[in-house]
């Protein structure tokens, strides 16, 4: 098989990492994070690129590219540890939206292109789990119109929105797959408390109280599992690049610091364990790959491929960030140093569209008829 990339693909990914090295430096990112980590003006920079309508179909003004190039974009801002929204806003966000009715999709998707409007997804509630199925917040119609009650949270830069995309329920129980309307709600109809996250960046809880909303789909449930997805594949890949600087950045330490007379790099205990973290390096590199091809499957193949790839994801990004801190010694725990900072991000990276052990278990669910053996 052929991994090897298009020259647009490597120009993609030339000039991303061109914009990282000279407009994104850790000083900048350091200083935003301690400042409260407000993304808004980072996320402009990326739009001034063209990356906030990488995916938004062309005759809504952007580039209307696929699953390989969101992958390079997406590696390269992991690289540079940018605080930016990119898999839910500049991705997920617009994949929702294409199911819109034209009038909708007329009115948002060029603002998301051009980064004039920020949109997010607001997926996740309170009791869960990351089961895109179980959604209390209710939708009841007022006139002609929508209006939502329930709540919201960790809605990624969601103090800094325009807008949210909100599944919301019209019919069924709260388990329900069926019954799942898709709709989108200004910032201005909700109630938002946002607060700093521990990777430097923002997120918010938003309350909908009687918050008016435009309807965008009344069966949600696929074109959920499907943004996800996406954000998944993307996540992937954003971990790629963080796991890809942080060995380097480890690397370059044990060959500088000396113990006992000698570089760390000279001990052949270390040698071994760093050994073993690139090996774990890549082997979430080839899954952030599979992810993504596997993005244009059927859904039960697509599902189970992306699930595959966040549990070896989960497992490379816990190993190698412990390993490199730990490999570090006593600085790597500070806050003035990067090597934390990617550790940290790596943590919440862990935890987002679903932690290591809910995709493990969506891949069980999806292997019983061979018990995973031969799958």
């Amino acid at each position: 098989m052929d991994f090897d990339f298009t020259e647009d693909q490597e120009s993609l990914r030339d000039a991303v990492r061109r914009w990282v090295d000279k407009g994104f430096p850790f000083e900048r990112r350091h200083q935003l994070a301690r400042s409260g980590g407000a993304t808004r003006a980072v996320y402009g920079e990326l739009a001034e690129l063209g990356l906030a309508g990488l995916v938004v179909a062309d005759e809504h003004g952007g580039l209307g590219q696929g699953a390989i190039d969101a992958m390079v974009v997406s590696e390269e801002l992991g690289r540079g540890l940018v605080n930016a929204p990119y898999a839910h806003a500049a991705l997920m966000a617009p994949r929702l939206l294409a199911a819109a009715p034209a009038a909708v999709q007329a009115q948002w998707l060029p603002r998301i292109a051009s980064g004039e409007a920020l949109v997010v997804p607001a997926l996740q509630e309170r009791a869960s789990r990351y089961r895109l199925n179980h959604v209390t917040t209710r939708a009841r119609q007022a006139g002609s119109g929508w209006v939502l009650e329930g709540s919201k949270c960790v809605v990624p830069a969601g103090d800094e929105a325009d807008a949210y995309v909100v599944p919301a329920r019209i019919a069924g129980a709260e388990t329900d797959a069926a019954g799942i309307g898709l709709f989108l709600v200004e910032r201005a109809a909700a109630q938002v408390r946002g607060y700093p996250t521990q990777d430097g960046a923002r997120a918010a809880d938003v309350v909908l109280n009687a918050a008016a909303a435009t309807l965008l789909s009344a069966d949600a449930h696929a074109l959920l599992e499907d943004a996800v997805d996406a954000g998944i594949a993307a996540q992937c890949a954003e971990a790629v690049g963080l796991m890809d600087k942080l060995v380097a950045v480890t690397v370059e330490y044990m060959n500088t610091r000396k113990q006992f007379g000698s570089a760390l790099a000279g001990f052949q205990a270390l040698r071994h364990r760093i050994a073993d973290v690139k090996m774990q390096l890549e082997l979430g590199r080839s899954m952030s790959y599979y992810a993504s091809l596997k993005l244009g499957e059927p859904t039960p193949q697509r599902r189970r491929a992306i699930s595959q790839a966040r549990v070896q994801l989960g497992q490379s990004m816990r190993f190698v960030g412990q390993q490199c801190i730990q490999l570090h010694g006593g600085i790597g725990c500070t806050d003035e140093y990067i090597a934390s900072h990617y550790f940290k991000r790596l943590t919440m990276l862990e935890t987002s569209l679903g932690d290591t052990l809910h995709h493990l278990g969506e891949v069980a669910s999806r292997m019983q008829d061979t018990a995973g053996v031969f799958a």
